[in-house]
């Protein structure tokens, strides 16, 4: 489960909250936060994962994995370019490396 901290650490930059305001929006306490950075406890619940996820609207396979699965990155290209459309895979690493440079251009990168 390595990089799952860093992985929530980016999202709240991103969203511009601290991990303190993620966790009282979540509520979970923030020690618990605390411990997992620090590794003194390995891992995050179910429960708090599924909470993070929800709240920064990713999948909890993201926030373990950091990396989006087959099906979701289907129905991304569904969503984008509208189903009808053989997305091929220059087509997709080009929306990726655009929503990298606005994600890059808002943090001010």
């Amino acid at each position: 489960m390595d990089g799952i901290y860093e992985r929530i650490a980016e999202l709240c930059k991103t969203e511009q909250i601290t991990v303190t305001e993620l966790c009282r929006e979540c509520s979970i306490p923030r020690a618990t936060m605390s411990d997992f950075k620090q590794g003194r406890s390995k891992t995050l619940s179910a429960s708090a994962l599924s909470k993070i996820a929800n709240y920064f609207e990713v999948s909890v396979e993201y926030l373990i994995k950091g990396e989006i699965s087959k099906a979701g990155k289907e129905e991304l290209k569904v969503a984008l370019f509208g189903g009808g459309t053989n997305v091929t895979d220059a087509m997709w690493e080009e929306v990726v490396r655009y929503a990298q440079y606005i994600k890059e251009r808002e943090n001010g990168s």
